[in-house]
């Protein structure tokens, strides 16, 4: 018994040394942009979407563990080993999608950022530099442990969306049948929000940040198992905030048919419904989510461009020795931040091309994970089991699929009619 409980205790010390990439990377995946999606999930349709978020959470820990497999038995990133294994074009094309893509991402977030000052009545031209600067700072002058543990804390004030679904007093018998009871409507604004919020889950971005980030923090396949765990509980924890993010929206705005535009509506639509308190911690988290994830995706940028290029990548190095890493960082703060406090910059646009740049993307990301999991050269004993095969080929397959179907109907918003 004794024994028992000493393994137990050794393994806990085990999980809590791994912990941090897979429940940093799931929960930035609610960017500002993702929250918005949510909200606008909420508000328009009220309950009947919370069934979604059941398969898009199997689809995102489908993906998210082979990742991070690789990551731990090989000790390289993404874009390193598809260099290695695919080519240097292939990979320059990929690098340059993701680059547009990240860059247009990133000026989502800050526009993000300039929205949740403006719930709380600060203007954009406080709220976005200063967030720029305190970003670049973290990253730039801190260390791996240090960056970790400051996003490991952002994390954590996810909670205020838990926080103003239970304010907004949904009716919890009706909220969780439609989270197990799959309603669906061939309407094309529905189907639309349906391919929407699927496509906001898996990507690209998020694919090379979580390997990068398993390969800098020294887990091998020795840890593996807990850092499973970790990957797993990420995956979890960010489809529980966005069932709370839809749940607070669909239980008030939804209910008295409010419409909104996006994130910064929905905060300050709350006020008069679930009280002030609600609309406040709303909007918290939307600037948490935002300035969290306007910090990663440009780190997630910089790995994945220095390791394809073979160029030195790391938060514990300093500038002199991977000045690549931290230039690419800087430049996309500097102009992501930039572009939100241009007056007459095109913000949708640039949305727009991150969608295109995305869904382009995505589905050689996922088939090059794919061929490279299963590569008994490369992952030697941990290749995927057939079942998992399965599984893997037919997230890889729907996810592709809707993904294809989310450009066409940006570019073509009739098409279903």
């Amino acid at each position: 018994m004794a024994e028992g409980l000493r393994a137990r205790i050794k393994g806990l010390f085990f999980w809590l040394a791994v912990i941090g990439p897979g429940i940093i990377t799931g929960n930035v995946d609610n960017d500002a942009g993702g929250i918005t999606t949510y909200s606008l999930a909420g508000a328009h349709y009220g309950t009947s979407l919370l069934w979604t978020l059941i398969p898009i959470t199997v689809a995102l820990i489908v993906v998210q563990e082979m990742v991070a497999r690789m990551g731990a038995v090989t000790g390289k990133g993404l874009s390193d080993l598809i260099r290695e294994r695919f080519g240097v074009k292939a990979t320059f094309w990929l690098l340059l999608g993701l680059l547009v893509a990240n860059l247009a991402n990133t000026v989502g977030n800050f526009a993000g950022v300039a929205a949740a000052g403006e719930v709380f009545g600060i203007s954009k031209y406080i709220t976005v530099p200063l967030g720029a600067v305190f970003v670049w700072w973290l990253v730039v002058k801190g260390t791996y442990k240090t960056v970790e543990k400051a996003f490991l804390t952002a994390c954590v004030f996810y909670v205020s969306y838990l926080i103003s679904g239970i304010m907004a007093k949904p009716h919890w018998a009706s909220f969780l049948r439609a989270t197990f009871v799959p309603s669906f409507s061939f309407k094309p604004d529905y189907i639309t929000m349906v391919i929407g919020l699927i496509g906001t889950t898996i990507a690209p971005w998020m694919q090379f940040y979580l390997q990068s980030s398993i390969v800098e923090k020294g887990v091998t396949v020795k840890e593996y198992k807990y850092s499973r765990l970790d990957v797993v509980l990420g995956c979890f924890l960010t489809d529980l905030v966005s069932w709370f993010i839809v749940a607070a929206c669909a239980a008030t705005l939804f209910r008295h048919g409010i419409r909104i535009n996006d994130a910064k509506d929905a905060a300050l639509a709350l006020g008069p419904l679930a009280g002030r308190y609600a609309a406040a911690l709303f909007g918290f988290g939307l600037f948490n989510a935002a300035l969290f994830a306007a910090s990663i995706l440009p780190l997630s940028t910089a790995y994945s461009v220095c390791e394809g290029m073979g160029w030195e990548s790391g938060v514990d190095k300093s500038f002199k020795e991977a000045p690549w890493f931290f230039g690419i960082y800087t430049t996309l703060i500097v102009c992501g931040a930039g572009l939100v406090l241009f007056p007459r910059a095109p913000l949708i646009l640039m949305m727009y091309l991150s969608q295109v740049a995305n869904g382009i993307l995505l589905p050689f990301i996922l088939v090059f994970i794919q061929l490279m999991i299963n590569d008994r050269r490369l992952m030697g004993d941990y290749v995927n089991p057939p079942w998992y095969n399965i599984v893997a080929w037919v997230t890889i397959i729907v996810t592709t699929g809707l993904t294809v179907l989310l450009i066409l109907t940006t570019v073509f918003p009739g098409l279903f009619g």
